[in-house]
């Protein structure tokens, strides 16, 4: 098979050893093992005639690559788990002991700023973040919340739950959207370091999937006492405006709806949004000359819609991405997807807390994907790197998982294997357990690092 390929492709060279030798050294490290397949998706002629493939037809080939997700016929994972074993049973008792720790934790940081805050801000006829949250999503849709630790015990005594701010993914009036709410009862909903970095990951987030952003403001600005590490860096808070600017101006909507304090460098958020919504607070403050609802929509014309309070202003927001144009998006989700074939929650006694433990990642596989159906990519090359094609709910994607210490071959096999996802765009799920890279002169020698930032160059763009 290498011979054919060798001579097509070295047949107009005239330093054909040389070049046969440079093919045959690309052969081994396996960079043209699936060079029929690469060809055929680019739309020219294969250079590897279907003989060289005796047991392979063409709908074999083209398998993974069908347009009609239906007709998907991959083979589903059999599993050879023992769920009655000891170290099953002693791997489950300690997993399960950490994941309730971890609950515990995060039950602790959604009690936001604590009884007393949480009790002056309903006080004021507010309601508290999260709850603004569940009413803006669409009902029984779900949320994904991210950077849940965000600030957790960075601050010494000074607890800052969540990083004073809520961040994630819902989907509003049936288009997804990143969702950025200030909490005002942790420090008055300022702006921590760790705030504005959560913050700056949730619009790269909107940036790079093309999402609309949504800003619940209610924050008092910046945290006095810290602003000389928020002010000070490229990173910091002005990227926050910077970043609504640029998206806004590659049409990727901005949307805010002011429901609290709206000081300071909080102001800038809903004055650099597309559209803005602000709720009368009912407070009987002079400050409404300074920038309340009534002086904002009628006077400065800085917000565009009067709400007169939280649930009015989240419906009108509800409305406003109801008005956006439909997302041209290529992701499909079936919320009736065959489930996995092995129940999720003997990843618990598959995996364990014990690091020098090995386990097969594909019994990990087996229980997230549907039908525990996964069509691996060069399953007998570089096998401490486990790659292939699944889908998750109806979406298609690319799943790396790591199976042991990582060798040049396993490198090698990562960057070939993004590189055909980038050219389909299918998304990228990776499972990671390494230890870091196989230790030796002889590995050494191989050069693996330079393979490995091949997979990090290819992620990158």
């Amino acid at each position: 098979m290498f011979r054919h390929v060798a001579q097509n492709l070295t047949s107009r060279s005239s330093t054909s050893l040389q070049s046969y030798r440079f093919l045959r050294t690309r052969w081994e490290r396996g960079y043209l093992k699936d060079l029929y397949h690469r060809r055929q998706i680019l739309g020219a002629d294969p250079v590897i005639s279907r003989s060289a493939y005796p047991n392979c037809s063409i709908q074999v080939r083209n398998h993974h690559c069908s347009a009609d997700k239906y007709t998907l016929q991959w083979s589903p994972i059999k599993s050879s788990i023992d769920n009655s074993s000891e170290d099953f049973v002693a791997n489950q008792s300690e997993m399960e002991a950490i994941v309730n720790d971890l609950k515990a934790k995060i039950a602790k940081i959604e009690q936001a700023g604590g009884e007393k805050a949480v009790k002056l801000h309903r006080s004021r006829g507010k309601m508290l973040a999260r709850e603004r949250i569940d009413a803006l999503v669409d009902s029984g849709s779900p949320f994904l919340e991210l950077s849940q630790l965000a600030g957790y015990q960075m601050y010494g005594a000074e607890e800052v739950p969540s990083g004073g701010i809520l961040t994630g993914i819902g989907i509003v009036s049936g288009r997804v959207c990143v969702i950025v709410a200030n909490d005002a009862t942790v420090k008055g909903g300022t702006y921590y370091p760790i705030t504005v970095k959560k913050h700056l990951r949730a619009q790269e987030i909107a940036r790079e999937n093309n999402l609309p952003c949504i800003y619940l403001v209610d924050s008092g600005g910046a945290n006095l006492p810290r602003q000389a590490d928020i002010f000070a860096d490229s990173q910091h808070f002005g990227k926050i405006f910077y970043n609504q600017a640029t998206m806004s101006g590659q049409g990727i909507p901005q949307l805010a709806v002011v429901m609290g304090s709206c000081t300071a460098g909080g102001a800038y958020v809903p004055a650099m949004s597309d559209q803005a919504i602000i709720a009368a607070t009912g407070e009987e403050i002079s400050a409404e000359e300074l920038g309340g609802a009534d002086l904002h929509c009628s006077e400065s014309g800085v917000t565009d819609y009067y709400a007169v309070n939280d649930s009015h202003a989240l419906h009108l927001a509800r409305n406003c991405i109801a008005g956006l144009q439909p997302a041209d998006e290529h992701m499909t989700f079936n919320p009736n997807a065959d489930e996995p074939l092995y129940p999720a929650e003997e990843i618990y006694g598959i995996v364990g807390s014990n690091l020098k433990k090995t386990y097969d990642v594909r019994e990990v596989i087996a229980r997230i994907v549907d039908g525990s159906r996964f069509h691996e990519f060069k399953e007998r090359y570089g096998e401490t790197l486990v790659t292939g094609f699944a889908t998750i709910y109806g979406q298609r994607v690319g799943i790396l998982a790591n199976n042991g210490v990582l060798f040049s071959e396993s490198s090698m096999k990562g960057a070939h294997f993004i590189e055909l996802c980038c050219q389909r765009k299918i998304p990228l799920l990776f499972l990671q357990n390494i230890t870091g890279f196989m230790v030796g002169k002889f590995w050494r020698f191989l050069g693996k690092a330079q393979y490995w930032l091949t997979i990090v160059e290819n992620r990158v763009n």
